[in-house]
């Protein structure tokens, strides 16, 4: 189905406004009706545009049919700035596949490749998904770290900011991912000392004045939530996410998309720990996994005031 039936918009548009006016777009990742109803909530309540991301994985856990009547079911509309986007694809296929979808935006990842294969495969891609104005994130550099099965890598590598034109002009992608001391999942930093490098996203933003650069494996990793896990049964010790400081020089520095999908698990684990243990004869799932929701709904707007700073940009 075309995204434009489902209210959805391609990332073109806001990207362009977030550069404009120095905020990023958040991106966060969904798995099921919860937490796909806490995150279009909290952006509702906040006027941001917002990326609704599902991964291949979650995609598989919740079916393709579900998925876009999950979609369907939120009455969306072109002025809310909302963009549906596959979030790490892993062949053409997959990316052909979300397109036919509905889904109005699509990265590809061959970060794991060489230059010349993740050009070829991006540039693949792209050619087809232009055809149907769907918008499409390529990704330069490695991110370690684990979130899946396709987000997971014990090695990472910097974005060669000498890479950056040559990637962009050979492949002619709407934005480009860059790895520059961010990592998938909970363990984002060894210390508290490790600052990203943002001498490589000067770099990079000075070679791509004015062009859209997105951050993965951003999430801040909320405190409050590991010790409320940790406290209910838990065993989540030494997390540590990317300081809410270096995200929000991140944004005045053109990136322009944010993704999070760490903070929202861990959210949504606290509340249901947290429900279960503090009443054991409870088997209401709705109640339970009410909680979840109320701490990713409640993250949320955490993060769209406090790091994209995209609040009323609607």
């Amino acid at each position: 189905m075309d995204y434009k039936d489902f209210g959805l918009v391609n990332t073109k548009n806001i990207f362009s406004d977030a550069l404009t006016k120095n905020y990023a777009v958040p991106a966060f990742n969904f798995y099921n009706m919860e937490t796909l109803s806490a995150i279009i909530s909290a952006a509702r309540e906040m006027k941001s545009p917002v990326i609704l991301a599902v991964s291949e994985s979650a995609l598989k856990y919740m079916s393709s049919n579900l998925l876009m009547g999950m979609i369907w079911g939120l009455n969306i509309t072109p002025k809310e700035k909302i963009s549906l986007h596959l979030d790490h694809g892993s062949s053409l296929k997959s990316c052909v596949d979300a397109v036919k979808l509905g889904f109005s935006s699509i990265m590809i990842d061959g970060s794991k490749l060489s230059f010349n294969e993740n050009v070829e495969l991006t540039k693949r891609v792209v050619d087809f998904a232009h055809k149907f104005d769907v918008s499409v994130e390529a990704e330069l550099g490695t991110l370690s770290g684990i979130e899946d099965e396709i987000t997971q890598s014990t090695e990472s590598s910097y974005t060669n900011p000498k890479d950056v034109v040559n990637f962009v002009t050979s492949t002619n992608i709407d934005s480009l991912a860059i790895a520059i001391g961010t990592s998938h999942g909970a363990y984002k930093r060894k210390s508290e000392k490790e600052e990203l490098r943002f001498d490589i996203l000067d770099q990079i933003a000075k070679e791509l004045p004015n062009f859209p650069l997105v951050l993965h494996g951003a999430s801040s990793i909320p405190q409050n939530f590991v010790t409320t896990i940790n406290e209910n049964g838990g065993n989540i010790y030494n997390a540590r996410g990317i300081p809410i400081q270096q995200l929000q020089k991140a944004v005045k520095m053109n990136v322009c998309k944010i993704n999070v999908d760490s903070d929202s698990r861990l959210a949504f684990t606290a509340g249901v720990r947290k429900s279960l243990f503090e009443k054991t004869d409870n088997f209401n799932p709705r109640e339970f996994l009410g909680s979840g929701m109320k701490n990713i709904y409640n993250n949320c707007l955490e993060e769209i005031k406090n790091i994209m700073n995209s609040a009323n940009k609607i």
